[in-house]
């Protein structure tokens, strides 16, 4: 584009005051502001004094007039932040043209150049003859659309100097015209959608609106906002990037990138919680109307974890992470990390995914931990937090590909980066010179957990770790861990079938004599005609498995599990502490494999569910041991 093709002429953008922009985008916020604090003030005073001192029906529906009074300022707060942010980025954008251009015409009025209406610059005769005695190579007018001047004509008449100056100056006025009209006319298709529905209710359809709204402003004002936030600086140079922002600027970040700041380890956890509230909302209106079943499950846990936000229980729930990636993301803390004393962070395992099980099991484990450690040590705070900030993998019968996943530890490998960041930004909120930190990994997640203490420098800032359900950690001993072996703590129920799997080559050994017995068995049960065959087959099978893993077995040591040694071996050197034995892997009346997930339930295993809490407390010389296997 072109000056002489834009509806935006120089003089008009040299004359743009971007000052009232700027102004009107103030107006805007302000009524944002206000929005934000109406919310706060439903849900922090007039919310909770309603369950606390209100009973019944009448009260019921005031709690959910409440809670739709507080959605929809919740809606004129993301709406009137996503206006304030598009016209401070317009301004911001135009502002930058209009500097280029005031350059481009100062440089001609020093040179003594005549910029015209339509961008063309007029620049005097100039230079030397080539002959002596013939006339100065004359002046011109250079044009975006000609070059006039650059070259000499033919003869005697030697280059004039001012025509390339003339000919950059002409360029840079038209780039800069041009790219304000670019910039004009994005803005505006984006400012035309910022608009509401008629009426006071804010329906599910508006969210998914909004959702849209965010991402247009987000892609509009990306050189304003998102080129400034610091992804790849430490979380400890993050946190002082926030706190040297003036509040308008927070407040911009807040309403347009919510998912970026809301998932930035090293912000404060009060903050990451507003940002992340937010985006919940944008995510949930993102997925809604949606008919693919991977949506469908992703939208009942987003839904049952703000179901549990709303409801405002104690321990207090933090959002400090929430995100539609991989398998999805859900950092959810019960109590304040950045003021806790003690503060724990639990990472799942196998098949967890952000859906409905996450958000009522997982959630409740990291609560109850919570609880159990306060009731352990009822003078000092308590954060408990569960992290899936990676993709676990997902295995199920006749799934090959899952089944490759959890047999490795790439998953476990990309987690644990993500993992140690994370608990690098606690470690840099924390408020406490002594807080007291735990890493706890189950099932996978033990893996995760042992690969991310296993890193340099270890996991930032944890002083004990815990591991329950582990089918090894990649280490051969617990002083691989990073915090000496008297921190490293192990649960293994005896009936948990995950904490006793086959090493690497026990198991080639009965894959192969499975294969091997089988195929034997097979052929000669073929004189007993087809099912003869199919009994042979079978008991071959048996008998082939059985011999090829003990072949294996007789060559490793009784230590070795899948993923290193048995954390719960005294080989390994951990402390082992008691937990139930839990019900066995087909018992009646109980779920397959279900001592696997007992280890964080009162209600189920109390000793064990005891003993985390009291080291979660700091108190672990008071965990009953048990003996190592």
């Amino acid at each position: 584009m072109t000056a002489l093709d834009a509806t935006l002429t120089w003089a008009q953008l040299r004359d743009i005051r971007c000052a009232e922009l700027e102004g009107a985008a103030d107006g805007w916020g302000k009524a944002s502001n206000r929005a934000d604090a109406g919310r706060d003030r439903i849900e922090k005073q007039l919310l909770a004094g309603l369950r606390e001192n209100q009973h019944g029906a009448a009260a019921d529906a005031a709690v959910g007039r409440l809670r739709r009074l507080g959605r929809n300022l919740q809606y004129v707060y993301t709406e009137c932040g996503l206006v304030r942010t598009a016209l401070n980025s317009l301004a911001h954008d135009l502002r930058v043209q209009q500097t280029a251009l005031r350059r481009a015409l100062d440089e001609a009025e020093s040179l003594k150049y005549t910029v015209h209406p339509d961008g063309s610059v007029t620049y005097p005769a100039g230079g030397a003859p080539v002959v002596e005695g013939a006339p100065l190579p004359p002046g011109g007018t250079a044009r975006v659309t000609s070059d006039p001047g650059l070259y000499p004509p033919s003869g005697l008449v030697g280059p004039n100097p001012h025509a390339a100056k003339a000919q950059d100056i002409a360029h840079r006025i038209a780039k800069a015209v041009g790219t304000a009209v670019e910039i004009d006319w994005r803005f505006a298709r984006v400012l035309r959608r910022l608009k509401a529905e008629e009426g006071l209710k804010v329906p599910d359809r508006t969210w998914t609106d909004a959702a849209g709204d965010a991402a247009a402003v987000r892609e509009a004002a990306r050189g304003y906002l998102k080129s400034r936030i610091p992804r790849d600086a430490s979380p400890a140079a993050r946190r002082e990037w926030w706190e040297h922002l003036t509040d308008e600027q927070r407040e911009e970040y807040l309403a347009v990138y919510p998912d970026q700041i809301g998932n930035l380890d090293g912000i404060p956890s009060l903050i990451r919680d507003t940002a992340n509230r937010d985006n919940l909302q944008l995510l949930i209106g993102k997925l809604e109307g949606r008919s693919d079943e991977t949506s469908g499950v992703r939208l009942a846990g987003l839904r049952e974890i703000q179901r549990q936000l709303d409801e405002g229980g104690q321990p207090p729930m933090y959002l400090l992470g929430i995100g539609d990636e991989g398998n999805g993301r859900a950092i959810v803390s019960f109590g304040n990390p950045d003021t806790a004393r003690n503060v724990a962070a639990y990472v799942p395992g196998l098949n967890t995914s952000l859906d409905m099980d996450f958000a009522t099991g997982d959630l409740k484990r990291a609560r109850d931990t919570a609880i159990g450690a306060k009731e352990m040590d009822p003078s000092s705070t308590v954060a408990s937090i569960v992290w899936l900030g990676y993709d676990a993998p997902q295995a199920a019968i006749g799934d090959p590909v899952g089944s490759f996943d959890v047999s490795g530890d790439a998953n476990a490998k990309a987690g644990a980066s993500t993992y140690n960041q994370f608990m690098a930004g606690i470690s840099a909120t924390n408020q406490n010179s002594d807080a007291h930190v735990t890493a706890i990994g189950h099932s996978y997640g033990s893996l995760t957990v042992g690969v991310a203490a296993q890193q340099r420098g270890g996991i930032p800032g944890v002083d004990d770790v815990v591991l329950v359900g582990s089918p090894g950690t990649n280490a051969r001993s617990a002083d691989e861990l990073g915090v000496g072996r008297e921190h490293v703590f192990v649960g293994a129920a005896e009936n948990d079938v995950v904490t006793k799997l086959p090493n690497d080559r026990e198991a080639s050994g009965l894959g192969t004599g499975v294969v091997g017995g089988a195929s034997t068995g097979f052929v000669l049960g073929l004189s007993g005609g087809p099912v003869g065959a199919v009994l042979g087959g079978v008991a071959g099978g048996v008998a082939g498995g059985a011999a090829g893993y003990a072949a294996q077995d007789a060559h490793t040591e009784e230590s070795d599990t899948w993923f290193g040694t048995d954390p719960a071996h005294r080989d390994f050197g951990a402390t082992r502490f008691a937990v139930s034995d839990g019900p066995r892997v087909f018992e009646s009346g109980h779920r397959p494999a279900e001592a696997h997930s007992n280890y964080f339930d009162p209600t189920k295993d109390q000793q064990s569910a005891d003993n985390i809490a009291r080291i979660v407390a700091g108190k672990s010389d008071e965990i009953e041991r048990e003996r190592p296997r």
